[in-house]
């Protein structure tokens, strides 16, 4: 029995000492600010969008470069509204995204599989008319060639099918009309979490963003 005790003890604390590690290491990493790119120009306008909880990387529907509405059809949401202005895409555990539509349906079972990498991703997409800046919305300009490497990044991020397409899900765990899922590269775990996708997303294209995160308002803390 002291055998036992002793054992469950040093698991106990050895668990602590994780958590411990673990935030502490994300809210001291978070501080650090990767700068943006000096002198590009100012050619798409996007924005960083955050719910609290998740950031979702918001760019046009349309430009030269890209019509996102091609591969996320508006057909794919409930509501099937082509007016939209802007489009907002989140990577994030597939369970969390189609089995957690508010915190009080979390399962520990869903949590636990997104924590270590035992479940697929998914991409959530939300089509938007317009957005205003607020503490939960920041606008960015970055040039055409930062938004070029921006489009590669997110794109690399859909899972395609035999024709190069996007996979949307078929669910009816939708959070609106306007928004989708699609099938994602990738596993949600403790250290690559929807937010250091998005953190990732702003590197990418050469905006402020923390050296690293797992959260959202390390991220909007910079801006």
């Amino acid at each position: 029995m002291k055998k036992f005790l002793k054992i469950t003890l040093r698991i106990v604390l050895g668990i602590i000492a994780f958590v411990a590690l673990y935030l502490l290491s994300a809210w001291g990493i978070s501080k650090i600010t990767v700068d943006a790119e000096p002198g590009e120009s100012n050619d798409v306008t996007m924005y960083i969008l955050t719910n609290g909880v998740h950031t979702d990387i918001v760019v046009p529907v349309k430009t030269d470069q890209i019509d996102w509405s091609r591969e996320l059809k508006f057909e794919n949401t409930t509501g099937k509204d082509t007016v939209a202005s802007y489009v907002g895409m989140g990577w994030g555990d597939k369970g969390f995204y189609l089995n957690t539509p508010t915190w009080a349906d979390l399962k520990f079972s869903t949590a636990f599989k997104a924590a270590f990498a035992l479940s697929t991703s998914a991409m959530h997409v939300t089509y938007h008319k317009e957005l205003q800046e607020s503490s939960s919305c920041k606008k960015i300009s970055i040039s055409k060639a930062q938004y070029a490497r921006l489009i590669a990044y997110i794109t690399q991020s859909f899972k395609t099918d035999s024709a190069g397409h996007f996979i949307n899900i078929k669910t009816n765990a939708n959070y609106g009309t306007t928004d989708a899922f699609y099938e994602a590269h990738r596993k949600y775990n403790l250290f690559y979490t929807c937010n250091t996708w998005a953190n990732n997303a702003l590197k990418v294209c050469g905006q402020k963003a923390c050296l690293w995160t797992p959260a959202d308002s390390p991220i909007f803390d910079k801006y």
